[in-house]
């Protein structure tokens, strides 16, 4: 069984950390030793975060701003080293979904979808880049089952996360001479906000409901467990593993589209 300490010592950056897998992987992260830097936009949410690892014993911070500034994304780093010394471990979970297919999709719509969930992760990885070659270091990427299959009516969403895969290839390809791995994770339908901030899905519960009978495993996912993957890729125990994208979706990905 691996050590409830896998990551003691380490400092790991965490956008989106104010809800859904953000939040449970650093939440996660600071129960296994990590110092955790909890980067978002909601200040209060995100202190929520702080104090419940530091009421286990961690040690986390709050960072606040926009992730789809490159100027915020620097400063995140430049917080996180000055607190804790470094930087060893990056999640980029922020993120946000929005409908529309080609004729519905406007062209702001294409864009907010693009920078929150493409453009952020190009920007804070590559603002993190730097010292995380220092350590080694290891990024984990959120991606969704809907990067690598057509969705109707997710036009942007799907291209967004399609991009993030491509993404992570490549910055793998590029950072693996210097010792930092860079992976994905694909998830299928999770209990977050992701649907209902933006009322993507007016009727959520139902949306659940008819979720378990898209999933070969009959249930819909919960924030813990993908971070448990995260976490996975994260550590030690996946010391040779880099480039890859990993679906957690309750086989999801096996089904046709519908």
């Amino acid at each position: 069984m691996a050590s409830r300490a896998r990551f003691a010592g380490k400092v790991v950056l965490v956008t989106g950390a104010s809800s859904g897998i953000g939040r449970a992987s650093a939440l996660a992260l600071g129960g296994e030793g990590a110092r955790v830097v909890a980067a978002g936009r909601r200040r209060e949410r995100l202190e929520q975060v702080v104090t419940e690892i530091r009421s286990a014993g961690g040690e986390a911070m709050v960072v606040m701003g926009d992730v789809r500034d490159e100027a915020t994304c620097n400063k995140w780093v430049e917080q996180g080293v000055a607190k804790f010394g470094g930087l060893d471990g990056l999640v980029n979970a922020a993120g946000v979904i929005g409908n529309g297919g080609i004729a519905e999709a406007t062209p702001a719509e294409w864009d907010r979808l693009m920078d929150s969930n493409l453009r952020s992760v190009y920007l804070m990885t590559r603002a993190a880049s730097s010292e995380l070659m220092k350590r080694k270091g290891r990024i984990v990427n959120l991606s969704s089952v809907a990067g690598s299959r057509p969705y109707a009516g997710l036009l942007a969403y799907c291209v967004s996360k399609a991009g993030v895969e491509m993404l992570t290839r490549c910055a793998a390809l590029d950072l693996a001479p210097h010792g930092v791995r860079v992976n994905a994770v694909t998830p299928g339908v999770v209990v977050t906000e992701l649907h209902t901030v933006a009322n993507a899905v007016p009727d959520y519960a139902a949306f659940l409901e008819r979720s378990k009978t898209t999933h070969p495993l009959g249930r819909v996912g919960q924030p813990e467990e993908v971070a448990s993957l995260i976490l996975f890729l994260l550590s030690d125990e996946a010391s040779w593993i880099t480039g890859v994208t990993y679906s957690i979706d309750g086989g999801r990905a096996l089904l046709s589209a519908r």
